[in-house]
């Protein structure tokens, strides 16, 4: 049995061969969310770095007209999240984390491809990503999920850490996996 700890709530789960995980819907961020969003960013997307998203900065993008910040929650608890601006012609997600344990769940491809139909709706013929270098379980998920490598940038993490540069085309373009 698996129990969990989230800010007052316990979470307990048996998992066996019998076991069907339902995943959660994704919503649209409010602002009580910020904080949650912020501290699961700094403590597994940016561990090591220093925290350049903080509550105010997720609000800052909550807010945002050209942004859409997505979630997932269970029992209270927020499992998951997505960050993705929207331009004329291309999206960026500029972030995507999900607690440590809840990974493996497909909460991130649940969110990332919530946020992917948003920007084919709008008609968007892209979105490329930014991914730690030192991260190969990340790089790997966003190959999974149709994102091609593009290239890689010495030094775009505070100047300590090269991000590779990810990009999946969206629409007919897409369908096929060209790239």
């Amino acid at each position: 049995m698996a129990r969990i700890e989230c800010r007052g709530f316990s979470l307990s789960s048996v998992y066996d061969d019998r076991t069907v995980l339902a995943i959660p819907p994704v919503r649209l961020a409010t602002l009580s969310d910020a904080r949650a969003i912020a501290e699961l960013s700094r403590d597994s997307i940016e561990l090591g770095l220093g925290w350049s998203y903080p509550p105010s900065r997720i609000q800052k993008a909550i807010r945002s007209r050209t942004t859409n910040v997505a979630v997932v929650h269970e029992s209270g608890c927020l499992l998951g999240f997505g960050i993705m601006d929207y331009g004329d012609t291309a999206a960026h997600l500029v972030l995507l984390g999900v607690q440590p344990h809840q990974r493996r769940r497909g909460l991130g491809r649940h969110v990332l491809s919530w946020l992917e139909q948003c920007a084919l709706t709008a008609g968007l013929e892209r979105i490329s990503i930014e991914a730690r270098a030192d991260n190969p379980g990340a790089i790997g998920f966003y190959q999974r999920q149709g994102y091609r490598v593009r290239g890689r940038v010495p030094g775009y993490y505070r100047g300590v850490l090269d991000a590779v540069l990810l990009e999946k085309k969206l629409g007919m373009a897409g369908a096929g996996g060209a790239g």
